[in-house]
Parts: structure tokens; sequence; C-alpha cells
């Protein structure tokens, strides 16, 4: 396929480096490097896994989160509401 592309100078000079660097045409190195940078992106990223790491928060035996209209009632007395 013919088509116009608009290179910025960098990326031209840089291409024609490769160009002249490798032998190969101008034309079969910009379509060598599109093809790799397009197989780059369609690959997914590997993923770290996430890891929570609990602390501490020094709650007071008799207080509990699993009860917070207790816990706010205590902290903050009637008011929390």
């Amino acid at each position: 396929m013919r088509t116009t592309l608009t290179l910025d100078d960098d990326i031209a000079a840089k291409l024609r480096l490769e160009a002249r660097k490798s032998g190969l045409p101008f034309k079969q190195i910009v379509n060598h490097l599109l093809r790799q940078g397009l197989n780059v992106s369609a690959r997914p990223q590997p993923r770290t896994s996430f890891r929570v790491q609990p602390k501490p928060l020094g709650l007071a035996p008799e207080l509990s989160y699993d009860n917070i209209e207790a816990l706010l009632s205590r902290l903050e007395g009637d008011f929390h509401r």
C-alpha cells in the first residue's frame, strides 16, 4: 500500500541512520520498526500483585471495628449522629 507519511525531523534522521547501518531500504526499516512497536503495544504488560501489609492501629481492647456505632459513640459521644 502506498501512503504519504509526515515524519518529525528527528524521527526521519534516526530512520535514515538505521537504514544506513543495516543496509536495508528506508521503506523496509520503517515497516519493520512499525511492526515492532505495534507488537509491543499489543502485548499485555505483566502486572505485579498488590499486597496489603496490615499494621496494628492500637485500638483499645474493649473497642472493635465490627461495631462502628459503638466505636463512634465512645469516641465522639452522642453527638456523632
